[in-house]
């Protein structure tokens, strides 16, 4: 029989604060590691991250955002943003929640891997090298491109739609 690859499913959280012109702003991290060193369109990402059959999507959304930007999520109220499927098959669900973190606080867990490639030395890189507040415009030009659907729900949510599994 053959095996079935089980669907790679990640969770996070996407803070919110009032803000402005815009109307909100977004915190959003800059993937760590030498392959995101030098970009920044399309190189940023909701603190959120893989789990498995064994553990809740809002229990890994909030262990991810401790470990990313290394304190526990803020208390308060959870709004569902839905699923998203991104390019490469991983299933992304995301919650917001309305909250005000000072992004130079963060401290970023890490993680090792053979940098230069084939050179066989281990190096540790930050996961998020930094955290910072965005305009949902500014926002979307720096996410990850399947990441952007959130962005569209939050605003829809704040306007007083329903956001959801659009």
């Amino acid at each position: 029989m053959p095996s079935q690859k089980r669907t790679r499913r990640s969770a996070g959280l996407l803070l919110f604060r009032r803000s402005g012109e815009a109307g909100f702003e977004v915190l959003v991290g800059h993937m760590g590691g030498p392959f995101w060193a030098g970009r920044e369109s399309a190189a940023w990402s909701i603190p959120k991250g893989e789990y498995g059959p064994e553990e809740e999507p809002e229990a890994a959304a909030r262990r991810e955002f401790g470990e990313e930007f290394g304190r526990p999520a803020p208390e308060g109220e959870w709004v569902a943003l839905g699923e998203a499927r991104q390019s490469g098959g991983k299933i992304v669900t995301v919650w917001a929640l309305e909250a005000d973190l000072d992004a130079a606080t963060a401290v970023p867990g890490t993680f090792g891997m053979e940098w230069p490639k084939g050179s066989g030395v281990r190096r540790e890189f930050p996961e998020v090298d930094r955290f910072a507040w965005c305009t949902p415009q500014e926002a979307a030009e720096r996410l990850v491109t399947g990441q952007r659907v959130f962005l569209d729900r939050l605003r829809e949510h704040l306007a007083g739609g329903r956001a959801g599994d659009a």
